[in-house]
């Protein structure tokens, strides 16, 4: 399975491909969008935009995981970012992938073991879970950061969702307080 994960921004939209087989990570790609901060809103937009289909275009992933914006303490910031991130949902839609969305939080424990690991641990693991030579840049290793959480959860999602699917449809089977009753 290629992942292709994001980490939305305004001024520097990271992005980082990777091919998961099991356990086994491997390095596709990775890098970071840099918005040219003169442009108006619209335009910056588009640039998002294009340069992640572009990404899609040339990495072919089967699926994309996103990461999910947190309130910050100035509203005017929040919905910037939101927006960046409405740019980014509309490449991977325009290139027909499933979005996979992961907090912060979800994607430090998936990759560093805490929800609270600072930036240099996460590009530290990153580097170390994808045995790449040298540091990736803070935008790159959250992107990666992003497609490797998917990578160990994405899997095991798919088959709660299948079986919720078929528990659904059999009509007598439920899952009641995480277990199965008839």
């Amino acid at each position: 399975m290629r992942v292709l994960g994001i980490d939305p921004g305004l001024r520097r939209t990271g992005f980082g491909v990777i091919d998961a087989d099991g356990p086994r990570l491997r390095y596709v790609a990775s890098g970071t969008i840099v918005v040219p901060p003169a442009l108006t809103l619209s335009e910056r937009l588009k640039v998002i935009l294009d340069n992640l289909r572009q990404v899609a275009r040339d990495t072919q992933p089967d699926v994309a995981a996103l990461e999910i914006i947190f309130l910050n303490t100035n509203p005017a910031s929040t919905l910037l970012l939101g927006q960046a991130r409405g740019a980014a949902l509309c490449a991977l839609a325009d290139s027909s992938l499933a979005v996979h969305e992961y907090t912060a939080l979800q994607i430090k424990k998936a990759v560093v073991g805490t929800g609270r690991a600072a930036k240099e641990q996460v590009q530290m693991m990153v580097q170390h879970l994808l045995a790449l030579d040298g540091s990736p840049s803070s935008d790159s290793a959250d992107a990666l950061a992003c497609a490797i959480c998917h990578a160990h959860a994405g899997p095991m999602q798919e088959k709660l969702e299948r079986l919720g699917t078929s528990l659904r449809m059999s009509g007598k089977t439920r899952i009641r307080n995480g277990r199965l009753v008839g």
